[in-house]
Order: structure tokens, then sequence, then C-alpha cells
């Protein structure tokens, strides 16, 4: 191979005796070459001698952002602290072993009482216009044990028109099950098996009323038939007025959440930290009918006051007074100059009930407010039996859970500028209000 160093060496043959020697010339060859060798033993230094990943040194954390022992994702488990609260970081994600036990706890403590409900109704299907008219169609819903007796409570219209009824209890044991009473205006039904299975009781009962909004809220039930689902949120709002689907009334104080509900949750319970039943989980706001974080559940003291008596009746009986209304509020009230600024105007008084019986007045002039027409003029009640009245729910929740039908109620009305007391013998609650 031929080399080229500073210059072209001269041909082959051109060396003559006194010019160079051959010695001094492999003398240069020689120095040449030891120069060569030592610049590329320099180079070869600055090659890797290991791995990259293992030569570069980890680079130096700044002293705020050293990790604390509970962000230090290297440590599988914790050095524990006595009468501390221990986490364990996976992935980046903290999970409280005391928030795991205690829903751990709830679900093995709670999920027997849970069943799922399978319903066998005879319907028309549409899309097969040449078929039987009268064809079983299989919905399933849930429920929960609400004695020893075998009563289950569950929603109205998941029970409702069934021909058939067969319960499915969390080991898979299963029995036939009959329904003993129906609500249709507050959405509740309750059905019965002759026998529960070994193992199974009720579930213990909570108090609504102290339920408070941002406080965790559990639900258990069968979302599209996948039984002992098993979804937390928290309480998103109190006090919410849902209409009934069955009827022309509404169901008053429903709690909203944001645990997941879907189709086969109704009827299921809603539950608190403590494992107690707040509600009875009956619908969702969903423009595509699955979850999209808006959930509405009963309230348990409700069910309180109407399951008992549908076990020993079959069905339940509202205190009715007769009158269509809206909440009286600031804006309605600067818009319309009306002589108080809160509780429930008369917007309609029911002819020949026991509003209109007592003399109760509605609205006498139609006007546009939000959108909405309404009737103003009329009487604005603003207390019942000595108890304020705020809002239309206030006097919706009074009559529902204080009175019965056929009591003598004292209503504060505000007429004109005037307040008057007027005495008013509720009658019983149509089911419609045609009838």
């Amino acid at each position: 191979m031929r080399l080229q160093f500073w210059g072209t060496p001269k041909p082959r043959g051109s060396l003559k005796g006194g010019d160079m020697s051959v010695k001094r010339i492999m003398l240069l060859l020689a120095v040449i070459l030891s120069l060569f060798l030592a610049t590329a033993c320099k180079l070869e230094l600055k090659l890797p001698q290991v791995p990259w990943a293992q030569e570069l040194a980890p680079t130096p954390k700044p002293e705020t952002a050293k990790a604390t022992p509970k962000a230090e994702t290297a440590k599988v488990t914790p050095t524990p602290t006595p009468g501390a609260r221990q986490e364990i970081t996976v992935t980046g994600t903290v999970l409280d072993e005391e928030e795991e036990a205690l829903l751990i706890g709830i679900y093995e403590r709670v999920n027997p009482a849970v069943v799922s409900i399978r319903v066998v109704k005879s319907g028309t299907l549409p899309q097969l216009p040449f078929t039987h008219p009268e064809i079983p169609q299989e919905g399933r819903g849930s429920g929960f044990v609400w004695d020893e007796k075998g009563h289950i409570v569950t929603n109205y219209h998941v029970v409702s028109d069934a021909e058939e009824l067969e319960v499915i209890f969390y080991n898979g044991d299963s029995a036939k099950a009959e329904v003993v009473g129906t609500d249709p205006h507050s959405d509740l039904a309750v059905i019965k098996v002759d026998e529960l299975p070994e193992g199974v009781h009720p579930v213990e009962l909570g108090d609504s009323s102290q339920v408070k909004v941002g406080q965790r809220a559990i639900a258990i039930g069968n979302p599209f038939g996948l039984a002992g689902t098993m979804t937390v949120g928290i309480i998103s709002a109190l006090g919410r007025r849902l209409p009934s689907a069955a009827t022309a009334f509404s169901i008053p104080e429903v709690i909203q959440t944001d645990a997941a509900i879907n189709p086969g949750n109704s009827g299921g319970p809603l539950l608190d930290s403590a494992g107690r039943v707040i509600g009875i989980n009956t619908a969702i706001e969903s423009p595509v009918g699955v979850n999209a974080g808006i959930g509405f559940a009963v309230p348990i003291n409700l069910a309180k006051k109407i399951v008992p008596v549908l076990i020993e009746k079959g069905s339940y009986d509202y205190p009715w007074l007769g009158i269509k209304g809206m909440s009286v509020t600031k804006a309605l009230a600067k818009e319309f100059d009306l002589p108080v600024d809160y509780g429930a105007l008369v917007d309609e008084v029911v002819r020949n009930g026991p509003a209109y019986k007592a003399g109760i007045r509605g609205g006498i002039k139609r006007v546009k407010f939000m959108g909405e027409e309404i009737n103003i003029g009329g009487d604005i009640i603003v207390g019942i039996d000595g108890h304020e009245i705020r809002n239309f729910d206030d006097l919706l929740t009074y009559l529902i859970y204080n009175t019965s039908v056929g009591q003598e109620v004292t209503l504060s009305v505000v007429r004109g500028g005037e307040r008057i007391k007027v005495k008013v013998v509720l009658g019983k609650r149509p089911a419609s209000l045609e009838e």
C-alpha cells in the first residue's frame, strides 16, 4: 500500500551512493511510524470503554427537589411509622392504604346484600312490525335486601309491568320473586323472595338528612348486567327535584353524585363512608344513555317513610294540596314587582282540589320569564304550620315528610301586600293531573 506523507517520494532507483543511506531512510521511517502510533494511542483514549448507560454519570438533583420517602418510586415497601397513615407510590399514583381498606371492607360487608334482578316483560319490538305483539323481553336492574323476611327494595321502573322476576344473589344463588308494592311517584318498589341465602343480611340504613356535598359516595350494582360492580365518587349536590318518569309529579330532596351509575344500576344502593345506604340509585343525566358524571338517587329517608307502607299495603297515598307553582327568586320578584322575594308562587289551582276548595288563588296574568310562560298575581305561600317556606321544594318536601292525607294544615299566604292564614284539608294525590 502506498502511503503519502507530507510530499511525493522520489521514484525507485533514484537513491545513489552518497545521497542518503538506507539506514538513514529506515531511521526516518521509524521516527514517522512512532509519531503516528503515538497519535493513534492518544485518539484511542477518547473512545468509550464501557456502555454509554454506565459511563454517563447521573445528573445531580437540586436540593429542593429531593424526594420524600412517600414519593420514592424505588421503594416498594416504605418503612412504617407508628401511628402514621401509610402510603405507597406506584407509577406516580399514591394509593392510600386506609382508603383501600375502607372500600374493601365496605364491599365485602355490603355486596352480599346487593342483588341483580332479572325482569321478563311482554312488549312489542317496533323494528319487527310483523312479529307477534306479545314478545317476552328481558331486562336487568339492581336492588338490596331490606329485612330478614326477604323483602328487597328496587326502583319502580325496574319491575313495572314485570311478568316474571328472578333475583340473583352475590354467590350465584337465584330465586323467584314477586312484587309486594310499588310507588311510581318516588320510583320505589318492593319485591320479595321466600328465603335469603345463608350469609345474606339486610344492609344498614343511613340518614340522608346528614349527607354533605363533597363526602364520599359509593355505588354497588349491576351495570350492563355486570354483577357486583362497585364505583366510587362524591356527593355532587343535594336537594335536587327530579321529575317522575311515570307521573306528572316530582321527587324532592334527590341526591346528585358523580359515582358512575349506568343502565342496570337502577335500584342499587348509594352508600356513605360507613357503608350505610343514603340513597337508591334511580337515574342519570346523559345525552347518550350512559354515565356522564351526573347520577341521581332517591334519598333513603324518603324510602324509610314509603317502603314500610308498601310492604304493608302495596301502595302509598301522598298528601296533595292541588296547586301548580314555582319558586319565587329575587330576580322574579324584581322583574314583576312581587311583594316578597321568596316562597312558593301559586301559578294555577287545580279545580275542585283541596287548595281550590280552601280559596287559594292562582295567577291571573300570563307573562314570560327566563324563556318560560308563567302566571303571576296569585298567592305566594311563605309558610306551613309555622315552618317557613323559602321555595317550592320546601313546600313539597314538608308535605311529603310531615303530613298525611286528610290532615288539616295552615298556610301562611301573601296576597297582594297582605299576609293571611288559610286552612286546607289535604287530599290524596292522583296518579295524574287528568284524574
